[in-house]
C-alpha cells in the first residue's frame, strides 16, 4: 500500500537537500582555496577565527566543549583538531585559574598572523562560491537568503 507523501514534508525535504548542497559546494570551494594558499582546512580556519574573537574578562574565553559547539564538531574531533593546531604553533592551551578542571584554548601570534593572511582567501572563496551557486535555479533562493543576513552598513 503506497501512501501519498505529505506535500509540506516533501517541500521541507527538498529544501533541506538544496541547503545541504549549497553548504557542501561552499565548503568544498573554500577548502580548496584555503588548502592551496595557506595549508589550512575550513575547520582549522573556523577554530582560529572563533578563538581569535576571545577577550579578557567574564565569558571571554572558550573551553574545549564551547569550541566544539562553535565549530560544530564532536568533542573528540575538536580535541584532535586543536592538537594539530597546537603542534603547528598556532594555538596554545592553559588551565582556567578559577576552575583547574577547565582548559582554555587561545590563538598564538603565529595563529593570528596566519588567520589574517587567510581571511581574504576565505572571503573571496565564499563570494565566488555564492556567485556560482546563484546561477543555479535550485540554489539561487538560498543564496539570496544568506546574503540577506548581512547587516546593512
Amino acid at each position: 500500500m503506497s501512501r501519498t507523501p505529505d506535500p509540506a514534508l516533501l517541500g521541507l525535504s527538498q529544501g533541506w537537500c538544496a541547503l545541504s548542497a549549497l553548504h557542501g559546494r561552499i565548503e568544498a570551494h573554500i577548502e580548496r582555496a584555503l588548502q592551496a594558499a595557506h595549508g589550512l582546512s575550513v575547520r582549522e580556519f573556523s577554530v582560529l577565527d572563533v578563538l581569535s574573537r576571545q577577550h579578557s574578562g567574564e565569558g571571554g574565553h572558550l573551553r574545549m566543549n564551547e569550541v566544539a559547539e562553535a565549530v560544530v564538531l564532536s568533542q573528540s574531533a575538536t580535541t584532535r583538531l586543536v592538537n594539530r593546531l597546537e603542534d603547528r604553533g598556532l594555538l596554545t592551551r592553559y588551565l582556567c585559574l578559577t576552575d583547574r578542571r577547565g582548559i582554555y584554548t587561545d590563538v598564538t601570534e603565529a595563529g593570528l598572523a596566519l588567520l589574517e593572511q587567510a581571511r581574504p582567501t576565505n572571503d573571496t572563496a565564499l563570494r565566488e562560491a555564492l556567485d556560482e551557486a546563484s546561477k543555479r535555479e535550485d540554489l539561487a533562493p538560498l543564496v539570496t537568503a544568506v546574503e540577506s543576513l548581512v547587516p546593512a552598513s
